[in-house]
């Protein structure tokens, strides 16, 4: 280990931009953050500008060696984790954006999903791929661009075309077109890598009309993946140690590296995931086969379920409905709601993901009553994200066979007392929240940090448990309310059709 040596993560999620900068034990010594604009029109369609998060890149990073100047010349590496199946398409020899990013929670790809000959497919892309045939994930997303976005048609003609999850654009960018790369945690999500080769899959490519020779090189996630000083913030170029999705990241911040351990990740939508070892393991639909990293040239897979809006809903509650000022507000109204009222929020703004994979049901509000106002509202939209995720819970110990015991869990969401005591209730397990829940930039610091030997693997032994919460709720109440959980959930589902 090198005593005074720093390792810088940078956490590029849907919300915003995040810059850690960790000692050489370990530990957080400065975090700045970045929020970027929400880009979304009568359609629904969700973009980002790709200039303002990179913009915001260089400027955390610049903060953080401002708050913590005698870092300047002593960063050894850097690790990148970014928000998954947000897709960018830029131009290869001046790295400029050919059109916002298309952000994950789009469905405009549900079109073309929905062609007769693609949803043939279906079992062909879960059988390659471990996913489910959805918009959700970035193929899709990918064809649009090609067929409605004229200069993406004209830098393909022109084979100028570069096309990639946020990871590849960040790096091609950071190394000034030097590297055009990603791994398989990012690659995996796109619906285009096969999961056993991990390789792009040809005949998906064909299928998504997306050029290979668009695609960045998939390489471990403990690659080196090129040079960069931000743009001249630091004092010398430093080595870009790993990359890694933010939900893959948060599973490696959490220490999980043994078979069958689990997390769940409350951003804006959730990602629950299992550590399912070397193999890709059979599941059931509505869980999901993704890759967990790639160190070294081994592989380490995961079976994953997904929710499309998850903390997402209470800044839905704040910035649309404006029922509250801030987000520390639910947990108050929540604690305060009458207890008798039965209303039910089924959270499918954009559709639903996991283990339903519906993009036409709707955002609904059911069993609402004179006892339901805004708190039972507000706690109505808490709950929901902790039936989702127990839904997603149940179905990977199904898959995997065998009883979760333990759920680690990172995010913002989680500094909400009474989600967290409502989610171990549902799921009837307990939940560990860990000090430092910067997870996903974290693991993201770890994996390059051990890759450029300042740190070693044994700092996954000092991880500490900041608090954790026992299941309490009756079996007879807590099944209760599942019941009405999904009741509420195929009702809107039968609406939507």
């Amino acid at each position: 280990m090198v005593s005074d040596a720093y390792v810088l993560g940078i956490d590029q999620s849907t919300q915003g931009t995040k810059a850690l900068l960790f000692d050489a034990s370990g530990k957080l010594v400065s975090l700045k953050s970045l929020p970027h604009k929400q880009i979304i029109n009568d359609k629904g369609y969700v973009e980002h500008d790709l200039n303002e998060i990179y913009q915001n890149v260089i400027a955390v990073v610049k903060a953080v060696v401002a708050d913590c100047k005698e870092a300047f010349n002593k960063i050894a590496t850097v690790g990148i984790s970014v928000q998954r199946e947000t897709v960018a398409a830029f131009s290869r020899t001046t790295q400029k954006p050919l059109y916002n990013a298309i952000v994950w929670q789009c469905s405009r790809g549900a079109t073309y999903i929905n062609q007769d000959h693609v949803k043939a497919c279906a079992d062909k892309v879960r059988t390659i791929t471990g996913l489910e045939l959805s918009e959700y994930f970035s193929a899709s997303k990918f064809t649009w661009l090609i067929d409605n976005v004229r200069a993406v048609k004209e830098a393909f003609a022109n084979h100028d075309l570069c096309l990639s999850n946020i990871d590849g654009y960040l790096i091609s960018k950071l190394t000034h077109g030097k590297s055009f790369l990603t791994e398989p945690s990012n690659a995996s999500r796109t619906m285009l890598m096969d999961l056993n080769t991990l390789q792009w899959s040809s005949s998906l490519c064909d299928l998504f009309k997306v050029p290979e020779e668009a695609l960045p090189e998939i390489v471990d996630s403990d690659n080196l993946f090129g040079y960069t000083d931000f743009e001249g913030v630091l004092g010398k170029e430093i080595p870009i140690f790993a990359a890694i999705g933010d939900s893959q990241g948060a599973l490696f911040g959490h220490g999980c590296l043994s078979k069958g351990q689990v997390k769940t990740t409350y951003g804006t939508g959730s990602s629950i995931m299992m550590n399912s070892g070397d193999t890709v393991s059979s599941c059931l639909h509505g869980v999901v086969n993704s890759v967990g990293w790639r160190r070294g040239g081994n592989t380490t897979y995961v079976l994953e379920g997904n929710i499309n809006y998850s903390a997402g809903i209470i800044s839905y509650l704040k910035d649309d409905l404006q029922l509250i000022e801030s987000a520390k507000e639910t947990q108050e109204l929540a604690l305060a709601a009458n207890p008798n009222d039965t209303c039910y929020f089924v959270p499918a703004l954009s559709g639903l993901g996991a283990p339903y994979f519906n993009s036409k049901v709707r955002g609904s509000i059911f069993g609402m009553s004179r006892l339901t106002t805004k708190k039972e509202i507000v706690r109505a939209a808490l709950d929901s994200i902790a039936y989702q995720v127990t839904d997603v819970l149940n179905l990977i110990a199904k898959s995997a066979g065998s009883n979760i015991t333990t759920l680690n869990v990172d995010g913002g969401a989680t500094k909400n007392e009474y989600l967290m005591q409502t989610q171990a209730d549902f799921a009837k397990v307990p939940l560990k929240l860990p000090s430092q829940n910067e997870l996903s930039g974290f693991g993201a610091a770890l994996m390059a940090g051990i890759k450029a030997k300042v740190y070693t693997e044994e700092i996954f032994k000092l991880e500490k448990i900041a608090s954790e919460y026992k299941p309490r709720m009756s079996q007879e109440e807590c099944q209760r309310k599942l019941d009405g959980w999904h009741k509420a959930v195929k009702a809107a589902i039968e609406f939507g059709l």
